[in-house]
């Protein structure tokens, strides 16, 4: 009637094709695949047993992969990247754009290249470093992210006060330094 259930007996196709032709299946609940598929069955039945082709994978390198693997090779990039922040770009992909500026102009071989995209990188972020300021280094995200979380906790704490601990004296604020209870932190 439903034929196996097993994946190796027939195709998704023959099984539901089976169910259909036994009333297991009704013909409004049949797969959209289905019509496709009688329309245009493959030329090579897909069954789990037939063989995988045997077609070799072809190695994709790039023009900038063979400078990127040198540069990380022998220099060893020591920077944090961040993958929320998609407006800056990483130090290889700021060297390997003055690899190819200076490649393109054509008047040096790889070596020379290699070692003059080097000190122009060098020089561009020790550039950007005197130009940023110690409040722009922090992303906006890290900005973001204190400015609420101080918020939220001050907040937090105001409400805890006013609800929970009785009123603190004068003297006990003085001790505790910011104001807090530490007695009614742990009653809960």
């Amino acid at each position: 009637m439903a034929q196996s259930r097993l994946e190796k007996i027939g195709t998704i196709f023959t099984r539901v094709q089976g169910l259909l032709r036994g009333g297991a299946m009704k013909p409004e609940d049949k797969p959209i695949w289905y019509d496709v598929y009688a329309a245009f069955p493959p030329k090579v039945e897909p069954r789990f047993d037939r063989p995988a082709p045997e077609i070799p994978v072809r190695k994709i390198f790039y023009a900038e992969d063979t400078v990127r693997a040198k540069l990380h090779k022998q220099n060893r990039p020591q920077e944090t990247i961040s993958l929320y922040d998609n407006k800056r770009s990483t130090q290889s992909q700021q060297f390997v754009q003055i690899y190819q500026n200076l490649q393109n102009q054509g008047a040096l071989d790889d070596q020379k290249i290699y070692e003059t995209a080097l000190d122009m990188l060098a020089e561009q972020r020790q550039q950007s470093r005197l130009e940023a300021s110690p409040e722009e280094t922090t992303s906006e995200l890290d900005a973001e992210t204190k400015i609420t979380l101080l918020s939220d906790f001050k907040e937090a704490l105001e409400n805890r006060q006013t609800k929970y601990s009785p009123p603190v004296a004068p003297k006990a604020k003085k001790e505790a330094g910011v104001g807090i209870n530490i007695g009614s932190l742990f009653k809960d």
